[in-house]
Order: structure tokens, then C-alpha cells, then sequence
């Protein structure tokens, strides 16, 4: 499906949309979930992803293809190797049989985890037969995909004997893995993370509980920007969100500020305010513990005329697609100048945003979205719009509500 959003008319928008509960939370606590059923989730999220996941947990199969979910791939990796007696092929997309798992796969098989290439080494699909591990330390690099890392934190308790994981380098993504740590702490799991060494002591059962998910801050993302571009005094209410956050993303808060927008923390809920005007020239931030949010800002940025120095973007390359060279790919044929690195991206400031140009969306929910906002200053035709359901079902509904008008082509 593709489609075309412009704005019929220039107007200060003031809406209230409900976001469901985020990705990252649902499909950590998935997994926990089905380590100690215990466990009721609230406000889950209703993303393909936390779908694909829900459906590889309840399969009897042998064959499990979790799509282009790549959280799933990397927890259900683990998840599938302590499962004893238990033997999968753990599959999915084309575009995931070339994201590399090769680093999680090591750090397993250095515990005793018993994995085995299909196709291409390195890269799924893997077939994993489950079994008890009784091993309790292992060294993983500090600087790859920090799911990897949170892959093993969501297993390590129920290891006879715990884990012990010693990160080696520098530390990327820290606010991913304090989320797993929180989560797993307010089931009662006793953690530690101490420079570079993080403990799990082992857990056999925990009391009955409900968890509730705090809605995504990556999908609030796209409304931050949508209020940077638009009238003084426009204004969303966003639900269902906390000022305490656990997601690494809930930075946006601080780092619209430059845009003009102030995050209003109300009881389970955030107002996103045009306060001012943009008089920043030069946006420069290290987004190291929240890249995700880097297509959205980098949009944002050329959509008010402000140059940005984006730097700790090296996780972009193995995303849905190389999220680097689709933004200088994109933006580019928008009539902005742009040059990236295997970690940063440059952007000069522009004044001009070409017509009518046809946004490739690359199997990637975030080119799509991140995009959209720039209908609030020309035409924008998304090719492969259904690509949001990814993480976010109803996004060119709410699109549409806030008086973004969408025509599917």
C-alpha cells in the first residue's frame, strides 16, 4: 500500500491519542512470562512484533518465523537454548537471515548451549536444541546490539546457578539493558551491575503478579516532531506515559526542548506543547543509549531548517534495513545534503524540501514514520505504508486525526 499524506490547511493541532504499551517492555516481559507463569501482562503492545513473539512462545512447531522481528530473534535465541528437551529452527524474513546473530550465538555456546548454522554461519537460521545449562559466566563486547546482552539477562535466572556477564569495551545502549535489569527486579530478581560486570542470581519461582507496560516512547517520537513543525500553541496529549521511565527513548522530553516543545508529565499521561520558535542552528547529540530515535530527529531537524552532527548511531547498520544510508538515500531526493559515517550522520541546513518525492520505505516501520511529519510541510508520498503495523497498528489513523489527510494510492 502506498499512500500520499499532505495538510489541507495550516492549523494549531490540539488531540489526545492513546499509544499501546511498548515494544521493547512487552517483549522482555513475554519471555519472562513464560519462565515464571506467574506473570499477567496489562496494556501489551500490539506491534507484529509482540505478535510474532506471542506466536513463536505458543508454537508447538518445529519451525518457528518470527518475520522481520529482530527483538524476537535475539530473545527467543536464548529463550529456546534453556528450554530442555525442546528442539527448534529459529527463522525469519530475507532481510533477517542477513542480520547478524553470530556474537549472541558465541556467548551461548560458551555457556553450553547447543546451536548450529542452517544456511550462512553467522546468520540465521539457527537450529537451537534446548537443554540445562549449568555454566555461569561469560564475556560478551559491550559495544554490539544490546539485546544481545538483554537476551541473556532474560534467561540468566532460571540457570541453576545464575550468570554472571563481563562486558568487554566500551558500553553501548545502557538504558536497554537498566530496563531488563528494572524489569527483572521488580519480579524479585536479585541483580547487580557494576562497571562493566552484571549479575543475575538464579530464581525459581516468584509471587503471583500483574505487570503493566508504560506505552512506547519511540512511537511518541513521531508526535514530538509532528509538534516541532507545527503552530505556537499546538498541543497532544499523549497516553499511557510516566515522568520514571525505564525507556531509554523517553530522552525525546529533553531533547525536543531544542525544537520548542515542553513535555507536560500529568497522572499516566504527557502533553507535547509549542512553546517558542526553533532558534537552534547546529543539533549535535551522541544518541548512543537511544538510537532508534535517530530517524525521527534527523527528520525533524530537516524539516525546520537546523543542520544536526548525529553521532553513536553504529546499531543503525544492522537494523530493518541500514537505517544510515536509507536516511542519506531519502533525504537526499528531498533536496537535503547529507553525508554519514558507519556511526554518524551530518546534515546541512536547508531551506528548500522538495515535492511530491516518493519516501522508499525499506521493510523499515521507522523510515515510514519518521517521514510522515514532513507532510506538515509539503506533499509526501510513503511507498509500502502498511510497513508501521511493525510497532505501531493504528499509526496513519492517528496521523489522520491529528488532520494529516491520507489517500492510499
Amino acid at each position: 500500500m502506498d499512500i500520499l499524506l499532505n495538510v489541507l490547511a495550516d492549523k494549531k493541532i490540539k488531540e489526545e491519542i492513546t499509544i499501546s504499551g511498548s515494544k521493547s517492555e512487552s517483549n522482555r516481559l513475554l519471555i519472562l512470562q513464560n519462565l515464571f507463569p506467574e506473570i499477567s501482562i496489562e496494556n501489551l503492545s500490539d506491534s507484529d512484533d509482540s505478535i510474532h513473539m506471542q506466536h513463536a512462545l505458543s508454537t508447538s512447531e518445529e519451525t518457528v518465523d518470527i518475520g522481520h522481528a529482530g527483538t524476537a530473534m535475539r530473545f527467543l535465541t536464548s529463550y529456546f537454548a534453556v528450554k530442555s528437551e525442546r528442539e527448534v529452527v529459529l527463522t525469519g524474513s530475507h532481510r533477517m537471515q542477513n542480520r547478524p546473530i553470530e556474537i549472541l550465538v558465541n556467548a551461548l555456546r560458551d555457556l553450553g548451549a547447543e546451536i548450529i548454522y542452517e544456511d550462512k554461519v553467522g546468520y540465521p537460521p539457527i537450529r537451537i536444541k534446548g537443554k540445562n545449562i549449568t555454566k555461569s559466566k561469560v564475556a560478551i563486547n559491550g559495544n554490539v546490539s544490546s539485546q544481545y546482552i538483554s537476551s541473556l539477562l532474560l534467561i540468566a535466572s532460571k540457570l541453576k546457578n545464575g550468570l554472571e556477564i563481563e562486558l568487554l569495551g566500551k558500553i553501548t545502549s545502557i538504558p536497554y539493558i537498566n530496563m531488563t535489569l528494572s524489569l527483572l527486579n521488580q519480579l524479585e530478581i536479585e541483580t547487580s551491575f557494576e562497571e562493566n560486570i552484571i549479575k543475575v542470581h538464579p530464581k525459581k519461582t516468584i509471587e503471583k503478579q500483574t505487570v503493566v507496560v508504560e506505552s512506547d516512547w519511540s512511537s511518541a517520537s513521531y508526535f514530538y516532531s509532528i509538534v516541532a513543525s507545527s503552530e505556537i500553541g499546538s498541543s497532544i496529549k499523549l497516553s499511557a506515559y510516566k515522568k520514571e521511565s525505564l525507556q531509554g527513548d523517553s530522552s525525546l522530553a529533553e531533547i525536543y526542548q531544542h525544537f520548542g516543545v515542553e513535555t507536560v508529565f500529568g497522572e499516566n499521561f504527557i502533553t507535547l506543547k509549542k512553546e517558542r520558535k526553533t532558534k537552534l542552528e547546529t543539533l549535535e547529540i551522541n544518541l548512543k543509549n537511544a538510537p532508534d530515535i535517530a530517524q525521527t530527529i534527523v527528520v525533524t531537524c530537516f524539516s525546520e531548517g537546523i543542520s544536526c552532527n548525529l553521532t553513536g548511531l553504529h546499531t543503525l547498520k544492522i537494523k530493518e534495513t541500514d537505517r544510515l544510508e536509507a536516511l542519506k538515500e531519502e533525504l537526499t531526493n528531498l533536496g537535503a545534503s547529507i553525508s554519514v559515517t558507519n556511526e554518524s550522520l551530518h546534515l546541512e541546513k536547508s531551506s528548500v524540501i522538495n515535492k511530491n518525492i516518493s519516501i522508499k520505505t525499506y521493510n523499515d516501520h521507522r523510515m515510514a514514520m519518521a517521514f510522515a511529519p514532513l507532510a506538515l510541510r509539503v506533499p509526501i508520498k510513503i511507498l509500502n505504508a502498511e510497513v508501521v503495523t511493525k510497532s505501531f497498528q493504528k499509526f496513519w489513523k492517528d496521523m489522520q486525526q491529528i488532520g494529516i489527510k491520507v489517500v492510499e494510492l
